[in-house]
């Protein structure tokens, strides 16, 4: 006969199988889809290369009235908490004349029109709505002095463009990429904006900011190199008037690799340290930060997205060898303005097949794999990589999942979003990593990932009483393939017990997206299944934190990682 007692201990046994039984059926059978030996990955925690120094905690976006509305409020505070320092924020458009109503690739605050008699009239109201955002959430300003206002304008006219998705990218240039009719009035402008930011701030506070001049002048000024230096001198000059302690630079060049933007970047350079100053005449010009993008190239191939990484980690390797070839700027912050697989964050996949990539996994093993490469080139060249800037964001009031290069979609987050939740886990040291498939970084600058193997690396670090491992399954096409066995052997581990938690980025974990599609990609989802979109796309675990014994310091993980998947195993002891 069972007692009572009995019954409880037989229940208990039942609920523990109940868990466990199809837990180790999963990871049996997941291990059964190959017959290759597990991918050796090694992590030693007591060989350090260098900091694990949060250069993933900058986003930007071109609409900047999307700050202060609904969903772009709701990502802004989520940003915030991902990173234990502030994160730094970047948007077009801050001077721009207009009515302060959003549209793709337009924003506006009207901080600059005239009387009739051609007197300055200023207005901070939209700016420090926008400002008032970030600072309320403890994250900083990367404060682009731009663009012309209507009344400054060389060429006033046709001002607002009406740019949507599909037309060509040179119709957003209008009356707001002229240089000014008055350098002086432009240079008040600036200089009145920052007096305003410190009374209203406090100079400390504004002491953390950056300020950077106009936006890829290659391409979004339609004036002369030479007029461009002069708007920097004007706007540099003011800045300082305002607030001598003040961190200002430039100058977001597009497409650094290429012969023409390394012109460009270097006689900005140049005009920076010897040059005549346009505003006071002295030699040079203030220079605090140094500024470049950087961008991938995806395409479509016979209806499968390619993806290269090989034009971005060029620009990125461009723009360190050349600051790191100056004296005077090889130890200033460096801060790519804008980092990411392609160009465009507004063309969606409707319009552009090539961004199909931007809804699902790819997008965030692409980025896990890219920035382990950019702590990489930092430390080739030996500069001081200060941020990269992730040009995606949100589009409020669009339709779900169109294939922007967004975070999140009608206030849900999207895969990617959980990768910068895993950088926002490390901390400390970056140390030594080994991987039988790990792509070296001459041969991935040069050639992406194209061979018939996928790249499974890794990025560690360590704290003091914490370490987490990054890894990821990349590819460059965008084809789901079988999961693969990774052994991860952590040696250096100065504890005896530790707790480890495994968070993963697949299609059955943190994926808003898959979970979207099953539900029938509903246009206009219900309440009900907006709060389910919204828990799938937080960032998810794999089972229940493990308990484990650390033997001689070092430790075996074995776990699956699909293609396109990013996993990160935290040790906390």
């Amino acid at each position: 006969m069972i007692n009572k007692e009995n019954k409880m201990i037989v229940k208990s046994k039942v609920a523990v199988l109940a868990f466990v039984v199809p837990f180790l059926f999963n990871c049996i059978n997941a291990f059964s889809q190959t017959t290759e030996k597990p991918v050796e990955v090694k992590i030693m925690l007591d060989k350090p290369v260098g900091d694990m120094y949060p250069m993933w905690a900058w986003f930007g976006y071109d609409e900047p009235n999307y700050t202060y509305m609904k969903d772009g409020k709701k990502l802004l505070t989520e940003l915030a908490a991902l990173s234990p320092t502030p994160v730094y924020v970047r948007a077009h458009s801050l001077l721009v004349s207009g009515d302060g109503v959003a549209a793709l690739k337009w924003g506006s605050t009207n901080a600059y029109t005239e009387d009739a008699k051609g007197n300055p009239i200023y207005n901070w109201r939209i700016i420090d709505s926008i400002f008032d955002t970030y600072i309320k959430r403890g994250m900083k300003p990367l404060a682009q002095i731009g663009f012309m206002p209507q009344a400054l304008s060389t060429h006033p006219e046709p001002y607002k463009h009406s740019w949507k998705p599909g037309d060509p990218y040179s119709d957003i240039l209008t009356g707001w990429a002229y240089p000014p009719k008055d350098y002086n009035k432009w240079g008040e402008l600036v200089y009145q904006w920052v007096k305003h930011s410190v009374e209203r701030y406090g100079k400390k506070e504004v002491e953390s900011w950056y300020w950077e001049v106009w936006n890829e002048p290659n391409g979004y000024w339609k004036g002369t190199m030479d007029e461009y230096f002069k708007l920097y001198d004007y706007s540099a000059d003011a800045v300082k008037r305002a607030l001598p302690t003040a961190k200002i630079g430039g100058l977001n060049i597009a497409g650094t690799r290429s012969e023409n933007s390394q012109k460009w970047t270097n006689a900005f350079l140049q005009h920076c340290i010897s040059g005549t100053n346009y505003a006071t005449g002295k030699k040079g010009a203030p220079l605090d930060a140094f500024l470049f993008h950087a961008k991938g190239n995806p395409k479509l191939i016979d209806g499968v997205v390619r993806m290269d990484m090989s034009p971005q980690l060029k620009d990125i390797s461009t723009g360190f060898r050349i600051a790191s070839s100056y004296p005077e700027v090889k130890n200033l912050p460096i801060i790519i303005g804008e980092s990411d697989p392609e160009g465009c964050a507004a063309c969606g996949m409707a319009t552009n097949p090539q961004n199909a990539y931007r809804n699902g996994t790819m997008y965030s093993s692409y980025t896990a794999a890219s920035f382990a490469r950019k702590y990489l080139l930092a430390d080739k060249y030996n500069v001081n990589f200060l941020g990269a800037v992730s040009w995606s964001f949100e589009f409020e009031n669009q339709p779900w999942f169109y294939g922007f290069r967004d975070l999140a979609t009608n206030g849900v987050d999207k895969p990617v979003l959980n990768v910068f939740r895993m950088f926002g886990k490390m901390s400390g040291k970056r140390v030594t990593v080994q991987s039988d498939r790990m792509t070296p970084l001459e041969s991935i600058v040069e050639n992406s990932v194209r061979g018939e193997q996928s790249e499974i690396g890794a990025l560690a670090s360590v704290d003091r009483k914490t370490a987490g491992i990054m890894l990821w399954n990349y590819h460059d096409l965008d084809q789901l393939g079988a999961a693969e066995p990774v052994r991860v052997s952590i040696s250096g581990i100065k504890a005896r017990k530790v707790t480890l938690t495994h968070y993963t980025i697949d299609s059955q974990h943190s994926n808003s997206y898959e979970v979207w599609k099953k539900m029938g990609s509903p246009q206009n989802p219900t309440t009900a299944q907006i709060i389910t979109l919204e828990k799938a796309g937080q960032l998810e675990t794999v089972g229940n934190p493990q308990k484990l014994d650390v033997k001689a310091g070092s430790l075996v993980v074995d776990i699956v990682l699909p293609r396109q998947a990013v996993s990160l195993l935290k040790l906390d002891w």
